[in-house]
């Protein structure tokens, strides 16, 4: 059996995730290092998350990007994952991604979410995500399959990328600057859950629009271009 990489820290944007917390803090692989990022919840999920080991990082600035963002800067470890922790992903599932980063066979390594039953993965929410995909592809050549969340790289090059999006398009931002600059970008299966609580984003049309609206506006974006910084209320 291999070991389990060491320096690693795991970045889990959070708003009023309390109820979701402790299934999600208890797989973190040992030894790496939970930032959990409040961003405003109501619902006591610092304390939760506290409770259980993590590091609390506060973004007080509303925003799915803002949250990532915030617990990147707060990184130190050599690589970096990235984990919803609404208990949809299992955030033991990044052990190979870390793998194949430290192992230099991808730069960024990104889940290809694989529901597990019904409600898993709302029609709507796929819809929009098979439509950026292709949007994507058109963008940068990249034929990936999936935009979601779980994902793996180090740091400093993740910081060098100049993430500006703080909304709903951080996390394709992040997949387009890296083509650009000529990373490697590689899919890995995992199942994808019914998450726990109310989804913010996607759990709705009007939330899943807003989404494809955002990341539409990063798809926009010209090669090396720096836009202003985009905050959103959630």
């Amino acid at each position: 059996m291999k070991t389990i990489p060491s320096d690693v820290d795991v970045v889990l944007p959070c708003l009023n995730e309390a109820e979701a917390l402790p299934w999600v803090l208890e797989r973190i692989p040992p030894g790496w290092r939970a930032l959990v990022v409040d961003n405003g919840s109501t619902d006591g999920s610092a304390q939760v998350a506290r409770a259980f080991g993590a590091t609390v990082v506060r973004e007080p600035h509303r925003g799915f990007g803002a949250a990532c963002h915030a617990g990147l800067t707060a990184a130190t470890a050599d690589v970096v994952c990235f984990c919803d922790c609404d208990a949809s992903l299992d955030p033991s599932l990044l052990i190979p991604f870390v793998r194949r980063v430290r192992e230099g066979e991808a730069d960024l390594v990104l889940g290809r979410r694989r529901p597990q039953g019904r409600g898993a993965w709302p029609a709507h929410a796929r819809a929009g995500n098979l439509a950026l995909a292709r949007m994507l592809r058109r963008r940068t050549g990249l034929r990936l399959r999936d935009l979601g969340p779980l994902r793996a790289a180090r740091r400093e090059p993740l910081l060098a990328l100049g993430l500006t999006d703080r909304r709903s398009g951080y996390p394709l931002q992040m997949v387009v600057r890296a083509a650009d600059a000529g990373w490697r970008i590689a899919e890995y299966d995992v199942p994808y859950l019914p998450r726990t609580g109310a989804s913010k984003v996607t759990g709705t049309w009007r939330g899943t629009w807003h989404a494809v609206r955002d990341m539409s506006r990063v798809l926009a974006e010209a090669p090396g271009e720096a836009p202003a910084v985009e905050r959103d209320a959630r």
